[in-house]
């Protein structure tokens, strides 16, 4: 191999390398920050954790729907980074990927950051309770986001049993005790009690998808995928970027086949997948562009192109004019 090109190379790997690294640490930085405004808006400070490289873990208790959606408002700056575990008791409907199931009376679910889940009341009154944590609170204590019930194609939502809902709710009341607790090693027993609840609930049986209920299959998964795109914005320095950009990356968040999502999304909209992804990120790079400073390399690689060159090309072939040239006409 040519030398120059092998420094070349080595050089490149070293800027991704610590480019990658100014990223995790900005990324703990604007998520403790963010979450101390969380809970100060909640009326207290939150776990003693939160400004260190532990990660970040906290239980909650939601009684109305007032609180629910005062938590979803306030979460939604962050809610890709978090993993959650929730104990529904009352009657409702989870729409969770491109499942839509009925929950009679009681449910456990786990929700990953990247796959949509909402939450449908049908009229009668729903308490939560549940735990939310990042995936740096597990760091060097196995691999939380392996589990089978935080993949895509997993089973997420299990109906319980009297019996089963007293256990994890039992389980739940230990984890605010033991996080308010003056025990050093606390951390490591909420992550074992983390454990225990995946652990019982894979070996339970998992409900399946309610039949003839919800929205149209296709306007279904094509919510859904809008949603995902959505949950990539806005980018807010130039340290982010997004992870999903290609229609297979979706269709593996959605654990459906990308020709299935491709079918769906070209059904309601009418557009390629592609093209609908492709309009996101131009919208986004013209926002960037128009309200920021940042440098047309910074915006190329925080909406995933490998190279500044093809973001140019990009840019230039659908809107008419090049980044700067666009830049410099919104200014005047």
């Amino acid at each position: 191999m040519d030398n120059g090109k092998q420094t070349d190379d080595i050089d490149n790997q070293t800027i991704g390398a610590d480019r990658e690294e100014k990223f995790r640490k900005f990324e703990i930085m604007r998520s403790s920050e963010a979450l101390i405004a969380f809970y100060r808006s909640k009326g207290n400070e939150g776990p003693i954790n939160i400004n260190t490289e532990l990660g970040h873990f906290h239980v909650m208790r939601i009684a109305n729907s007032r609180q629910r959606d005062e938590a979803i408002s306030l979460l939604t700056f962050r809610r890709r980074d978090f993993y959650k575990i929730k104990l529904l008791v009352g009657k409702c409907r989870c729409h969770y990927a491109d499942k839509t199931i009925d929950i009679d009376h009681s449910a456990l679910i786990f929700v990953h950051p990247l796959i949509p889940f909402q939450l449908e009341e049908l009229g009668e009154k729903i308490t939560e309770h549940f735990c939310l944590f990042t995936e740096d609170f597990f760091s060097h204590f196995g691999r939380i986001k392996e589990y089978p019930v935080f993949q895509p194609h997993g089973d997420a939502i299990f109906q319980l049993n009297e019996e089963e809902q007293t256990y994890f709710s039992d389980l739940f009341c230990r984890m605010e005790e033991e996080l308010h607790a003056d025990y050093a090693l606390k951390f490591d027993l909420l992550r074992n009690l983390v454990y225990e609840m995946i652990h019982r609930a894979v070996r339970m049986q998992a409900i399946g998808p309610a039949k003839g209920k919800g929205s149209n299959a296709s306007a279904r998964i094509h919510a859904l995928f809008q949603e995902l795109l959505e949950l990539q914005f806005p980018l807010n320095t130039p340290l982010d970027s997004i992870r999903l950009k290609k229609p297979s990356d979706f269709a593996r968040q959605l654990a459906i086949h990308v020709n299935h999502l491709n079918r769906a999304v070209k059904q309601i909209s009418h557009k390629r997948t592609t093209a609908c992804i492709l309009e996101r990120i131009v919208q986004e790079a013209k926002i960037l562009l128009k309200h920021t400073n940042w440098t047309v390399a910074e915006i190329a690689y925080g909406l995933g192109f490998e190279t500044p060159s093809r973001f140019i090309f990009t840019f230039r072939k659908n809107v008419g004019l090049s980044p700067l040239e666009f830049r410099k006409e919104v200014a005047s």
